[in-house]
């Protein structure tokens, strides 16, 4: 049977509409929904994934936990390293499946009701009977499906933070559960951020997260910064006509002090540059994603005849926004690019068969197919 991804998004919300679960449960409150993807199984089989982990550009993790205490390592794994039984429990984690697997893609662009901005990544968890990676809590939305045998959660709605010292994962220390329940493949649970909660295997188990972006605001902070260092330029340059000797020559002078913040304070974010700048760091792919160019491109000609009969497709790995007349993709900005086409392509991921449009948007599709950014075929 193949897997049936809802076609109504009120099935895959628990019969909510989309505005409505935003406005009743994101960022609010948990939410259940049992038979969220009714007969849904796993997309990947245990051997693809954990051929995924054996790779340098996939993130990975395991999870063990021996005479109480967790254990973790950071992969490639080689084969060799997850032939090891079941005991003690043990979970692997695979991160942004999405970017490798096109079923896995697709499913992560079902919850596309929620801003491509926010829209992280699809990991896949593959756990031991009792597998588990503790109690701990979030600091984004994720929405936890259950793709292979059963998984007990328990959440608590606690504020003690506190955390196991020493510990090599965010491990509550007093984790005080108040609900309970059982998923079963296809059965779906949202968490807010901050709602703590722990998983635990009964059973050889899978379960997908699909997992939201919220930068801290220390990373932005920091982002914008460097995002100005590369794109500010400012008049000006410090002087000091009336310069007096000093007998103290590695003091520092209060008087450059006192002109340097009248230059330096006189910068104020603007709703503008905050904008171009979270366009460009939100599409920026993660360290880890490296594109592959066409090993034999097409010829401009021969691209626009193939995406015309095919149509054209995002990479999965591709990263693309726009707002206004500006379309970001994969870190670069183009200004003043942003056609309806274009448009119609960074919401859909794709632009079905049929003429494209010429010009300066038959330039940048085919640039960025040279790229590997996108691919001709309306699905892969």
């Amino acid at each position: 049977m193949k897997n049936a991804l809802p076609s109504d998004i009120s099935q895959l919300l628990g019969g909510y509409s989309a505005d409505r679960f935003l406005a009743r449960y994101w960022h609010k409150r948990p939410l259940l929904v049992r038979r969220a993807i009714p007969g849904f199984r796993p997309l990947l089989t245990r051997a693809q994934l954990f051929a995924l982990a054996g790779r340098d550009d996939v993130e990975s993790r395991l999870v063990s936990r021996v005479r109480g205490r967790f254990r973790l390592e950071h992969g490639p794994f080689a084969a060799r390293a997850l032939r090891r039984g079941t005991a003690p429990p043990w979970t692997l984690l695979v991160q942004g499946v999405n970017l490798h697997h096109a079923g896995a893609d697709a499913l992560l662009q079902r919850f596309g009701f929620v801003p491509s901005a926010r829209l992280d990544d699809l990991m896949i968890s593959w756990a031991t009977d009792g597998g588990g990676v503790g109690p701990h809590f979030d600091s984004y939305d994720v929405f936890l499906l259950q793709a292979h045998g059963r998984r007990r959660w328990r959440i608590s709605t606690q504020r003690d933070r506190a955390l196991v010292p020493g510990a090599p994962l965010r491990i509550l220390r007093d984790f005080r559960p108040g609900e309970e329940w059982v998923l079963e493949p296809g059965d779906m649970l949202y968490l807010p951020p901050g709602c703590a909660h722990d998983g635990v295997a009964l059973g050889e188990c899978m379960t997908y997260s699909i997992g939201f972006r919220a930068p801290s605001a220390q990373e932005l902070t920091r982002g914008y910064l460097e995002h100005l260092a590369d794109h500010l330029q400012r008049p000006g340059m410090y002087a000091d006509p009336d310069l007096r000797a000093t007998r103290a020559p590695a003091r520092v002078p209060e008087r450059y002090v006192e002109r340097a913040m009248r230059l330096i304070g006189t910068l104020r974010p603007t709703r503008e540059s905050v904008a171009a700048f979270l366009g460009a760091y939100l599409s920026e792919p993660k360290a880890s994603v490296f594109f592959d160019p066409p090993a034999a491109p097409l010829a401009r000609a021969r691209f626009a005849r193939a995406a015309a009969a095919r149509g054209v497709r995002l990479d999965p790995r591709t990263r693309m926004l726009h707002r206004g007349r500006a379309l970001y993709v994969n870190g670069d900005t183009f200004a003043d690019a942003a056609s309806p086409a274009l448009t119609a392509l960074a919401d859909a991921r794709r632009l079905a068969p049929g003429p494209l449009p010429a010009g300066r948007d038959l330039d940048l599709l085919y640039a960025w197919y040279t790229h590997g950014w996108l691919h001709p075929g309306a699905s892969p």
